[in-house]
Order: C-alpha cells, then structure tokens, then sequence
C-alpha cells in the first residue's frame, strides 16, 4: 500500500512541474496574439507567484481541516481549471484573472506533500520526488513545443495540459484511501500537529535563518536559470541559439543531480548533502567568474544546476528534524512561502541591476546567494546541533 501511494505521490509532483514551466515558452506567441508588451509576462507570473506564496502560507490551516489526499486532489483540480480557463481566454484581463486560481491551486499542495514526505518517507525520496518536479517541468514546455510545431495555437498546449491535469485528478481521487495508511517507511512515530500561528512560527529557534536560507536558494536557482541565456550571449558572445541550448543545461544538472543524490542521501545524510551542494555550486559560480573562456561558463552554469540539486529536498526533509514532528506543517508552509517571495523578487530584480551596471556582475549575485545560504543553514545546523 504504502509502495503505491509513493506512485501517487511522484504521480502528484509531476503535476505540479507541468504548469510551472509552459508561460515562458508560450508567451512569445502569446503577446502578440494578445496585442499587449512582451514584459507583460511579469504581470502574469507575479500575480501566480502571489497565489502561490498565500495558499503556501494558509497551508497549515488546510491540513488541520482536511487530509493531505483531498487538498492534493482539490489543488491540482483548481490548477486544472484555470489551465482551461487560460486556453480560453482571448484577452490579457482574462488571463489575469485566471492567474490567481492558477497560483492558489500550487502553493497548498506543495506544501502539503513535502512535509508529508519529510514525516513519512526517507530522506532519498525527497530526491526522487524534486526529480520528478523536473519531469513535469520539461514536459510542460515539450507538449506547448509541439502543438506550436504541428500548427496549433498556444491555446491548444494549454488546454492539452489542462485535460492531463484533469486525468491526474480523476487518479488522485481514485487513491484517496491510499492516504489513511498508518504504516510508514521512516519507522517513527508522527506526533499530532501543532498550529502555530505567523509569530509563534518565526519565533521557533532556527526559523528566521532557515526562511532565510530558502529564500536565498530560490533566488539562486530561479536567478541563474532565468538569466543564464543572457549571461551567455551579451556578455560571453554566445550565438542565441547555441545560448538557450546551453542554458537548458542548467535544468538538466538539477534534473540529473536529484536522481543521483536519492542512491547517496541515505549513505551521507541531509546535512552533508546541503554542505556538498553548496560547495559544489559556489565552485560554479567561481569557474564562471575565471577566465576560463565560453566552456569554463558552460561548465560553471552545470555545476551550479548540479549543486541546486541536493539542496532544497534535503532543506526540507530537515524541517522534522530541526522543528519537531509537531510543529513542522506550520514551518514548511512558510518555508515554502519565502522560497516563492526569493523567485518573484529577486531573479527580476537581476534584470535591473544587468540594465544598470553590467550583466557580467551574474556569478557575483549568485555567489552572494549561495554565501548567504550558506552561513544562515549552517547558524541553523548550530542551533539544533547533529
């Protein structure tokens, strides 16, 4: 039982990466079917972005109501929904509106299911599951790729996901029973929820640097995707083409990097595996910064996509452990919540400083991220001890 309810739970992860990704590479068709700006995307990602970081936010309530299955199916139901109503829209108002279930349907269910797992699972199916994440997300762009391709509008691909979605909740509701399994493969014992409310939660010992710490690795991770293309042709003298190929290879060392980590979690521990993450990523940022020509780059761009790979899975399967059994939905949704506040503020805020210094300044504000991730993880690992 327990085996098949993991199925689901990947199943679930895969469903939250298939819409994370596909406004990016739909919108250069989009705005101008839409008469609107091309940096209007912004409007669009901010509103699901803030969606995102309030139902991550009330997720804590959610769970005290209801179980883990049913705001899993509820969540991916709503996001379904405002995939539809996004491949119906014709205007940008409409696609606004739509933008807010769109964000509250992800922020709850992420939420929900990484302290699920960091109750009830080990620590390399954390991994796996992130892995899985990745899964989604490529395919979200391929599906949107191939409607384009074969003459179809942007519509389609959001209404191709849509329909996948809706599949996902049709199998999420079926599992629904799976979820009341007592059994757990972490063999200890989950104690009763506590429901702290904002300052009870920041007040926990080691709450601050570790909201700290998440924010700072989604700054990282959304920063150096977002604007590794750019980096690469303005400044590297990269051709575009050859730029967007090589930047894809940032995703695929995180990709790559959570599947390799689920086989040595166990052996190392999650401590030592956020340690040799973020060596490995400041190791990249290092390599980007020497002159060590276009392949020393692309080299530092991967290692930095490998070094992101180890560190948010292992992050929140501490939470448990760092904040108890008892307290942890209440921490996890506000972990959530700054990792989504360091992605919409901090990747654009890049662009910004790019237009006013430099570009070339992009592995210095990576390097102040992993820094910063670093030290506050570390005044974390101090408080709570081994």
């Amino acid at each position: 039982m327990i085996s098949i309810l993991l199925v689901v739970i990947y199943v679930a992860f895969i469903s939250l990466g298939l819409p994370d990704s596909i406004l990016g590479s739909a919108w250069p068709s989009m705005y101008q079917d839409l008469h609107v700006s091309f940096s209007s995307a912004g409007m669009i990602s901010m509103i699901i972005a803030g969606g995102t970081i309030v139902s991550s936010l009330v997720s804590d309530r959610m769970l005290r109501k209801f179980s883990t299955g049913i705001i899993t199916t509820v969540s991916v139901a709503i996001t379904a929904v405002a995939l539809l109503g996004f491949s119906f829209s014709n205007s940008f108002w409409q696609l606004c509106l739509w933008s807010i279930p769109y964000g509250l349907g992800a922020g709850s269910v992420d939420a929900a299911l990484n302290n699920f797992v960091a109750l009830h699972y080990k620590s390399r199916h954390m991994s796996w599951l992130h892995c899985f994440w990745g899964v989604g997300a490529t395919l979200g762009p391929y599906i949107m790729g191939l409607c384009l391709t074969n003459g179809l509008k942007w519509n389609s691909g959001y209404q191709t996901i849509g329909v996948i979605q809706i599949i996902l909740v049709i199998f999420l509701f079926i599992s629904l029973p799976l979820w009341k399994v007592k059994h757990i493969d972490k063999e200890n014992e989950v104690v009763e929820a506590k429901g702290l409310n904002f300052r009870e939660t920041v007040k926990l010992p080691g709450a601050k640097p570790i909201l700290i710490a998440f924010f700072s690795y989604s700054a990282l991770e959304a920063t150096a995707g977002l604007w590794a293309s750019s980096f690469m042709v303005l400044y590297k003298g990269i051709d575009a083409v050859t730029a967007a190929k090589w930047a894809a290879l940032f995703y695929l060392g995180i990709t790559v990097g959570r599947f390799l980590a689920g086989f040595v979690t166990g052996k190392l521990g999650n401590k030592k595996m956020i340690r040799l993450g973020q060596a490995i990523a400041f190791l990249g940022t290092i390599m980007m910064l020497l002159p060590l020509g276009n392949l020393g780059a692309l080299f530092g761009l991967i290692l930095i996509g490998l070094g992101c790979a180890p560190i948010y899975p292992s992050l929140l399967h501490e939470t448990p452990d760092n904040f108890g059994a008892d307290k942890s939905q209440s921490i996890m949704g506000m972990q959530m919540a700054c990792a989504y506040i360091g992605t919409t503020i901090m990747a654009p805020l890049f662009g910004v400083i790019a237009e006013k210094i430099s570009i070339s300044v992009y592995p210095f504000y990576l390097m102040i991220f992993t820094v910063l991730m670093f030290v506050m993880v570390e005044r974390v690992n101090k408080l709570h001890g081994r």
